[in-house]
């Protein structure tokens, strides 16, 4: 399963969540797959989906799910300190793991050799981890949506490789502005 097959897998699991997913293929990937006023597509901002996931689920209480890549958790791996310190139970990070840069020319970044980010997270304080593939990764994340007492991080191990997507063709501000609509 590529990260394609697994976005259209979870797909039935985020319809009443706040999506704040990934900068580059992922999004339009999302977007391709079922555009929906609650994904905020990340369009500039490499590393930070989990940060900014973080900050609006300290904020308000409904379920947030960020999708990121194991290249941008990388990038910024600072965020799972604050994850395993300060996250709120309606917090979900969702690490697609392919083992590359996806969005960049699919280099290999270091989970494709002796970086764990399951082991990192566990490390960071981060109590709910898991590492899993394929149609499981629906299945953990509907059972971290139900648990109303932890965050969770789960790992989804998939295969490296990007489908041919078009850019998505909002502009930052009505990304924004669509979405803000679900938060207030």
């Amino acid at each position: 399963m590529n990260r394609f097959d697994l976005l259209k897998t979870i797909q039935s699991q985020l319809k009443n969540k706040l999506v704040i997913c990934n900068i580059g293929l992922p999004s339009q990937e999302l977007y391709k797959i079922n555009d929906k006023p609650n994904y905020f597509y990340m369009l500039g901002s490499m590393g930070l989906s989990s940060s900014i996931g973080l900050g609006l689920a300290i904020s308000q209480k409904k379920n947030v799910i960020s999708i990121d890549g194991d290249g941008s958790v990388l990038m910024n791996m600072s965020t799972l300190s604050t994850i395993g310190n300060r996250a709120p139970n309606n917090f979900t990070l969702l690490i697609i793991d392919n083992g590359s840069y996806g969005s960049t020319g699919d280099q290999r970044t270091f989970t494709s050799e002796k970086t764990s980010l399951k082991e990192v997270a566990i490390a960071s304080g981060c109590k709910k981890v898991i590492e899993c593939s394929g149609k499981k990764t629906a299945s953990e994340l509907l059972k971290a949506f139900k648990d109303k007492k932890n965050s969770y991080v789960i790992i989804a191990k998939v295969k490296s490789g990007n489908i041919k997507v078009k850019p998505i063709p909002l502009n930052p501000i009505t990304i924004r502005d669509r979405f803000r609509k679900l938060i207030n």
